[in-house]
């Protein structure tokens, strides 16, 4: 199977984001800032990385937190997933927020979200008067059981 290629412009100091097991399904992509940044508890920072994409059509490319930085340090990105649309050219932001009660520094260089590229498919509307029944009808949160 042919693997899209997403053209990119590298204007950090750093390689390019990379997987970093074989089976990984995101890359790992790093901060790139002059001077270290101190995320406060609760504190939202919108870290700059230098990667520019050109993501194929019918492609989108999510930003999620890494595991790691989540657990040992509370630092998660705020709007998870966050979507990169095929027709955005600027610079790859991630926007990343203090759920711990302790400062965090971000550095040059640190690995500080993953990126996942999935196909999609744009919808049409069809404007109904009605819906198909189903067993569990308009039941919401939580009404398919708590387990």
């Amino acid at each position: 199977m042919k693997k899209p290629v997403v053209k990119v412009i590298n204007k950090s100091n750093r390689d390019l984001p990379k997987y970093e097991s074989l089976n990984a399904a995101g890359l790992d992509i790093r901060a790139n800032i002059q001077e270290e940044m101190v995320i406060n508890p609760g504190e939202i920072k919108l870290i700059p990385t230098g990667i520019f994409m050109e993501i194929p059509s019918g492609y989108e490319c999510q930003v999620r937190p890494r595991s790691g930085l989540a657990l040992k340090k509370g630092i998660t990105v705020l709007n998870t997933p966050g979507t990169i649309d095929a027709d955005y050219r600027g610079e790859v932001g991630v926007i990343l927020i203090n759920h711990s009660k302790n400062s965090t520094t971000v550095s040059n260089g640190d690995r500080i979200a993953q990126l996942v590229f999935n196909k999609f498919e744009q919808i049409e509307w069809g404007n109904e008067s009605e819906l198909s029944t189903t067993k569990r009808g308009d039941g919401g949160f939580g009404s398919t059981g708590i387990n």
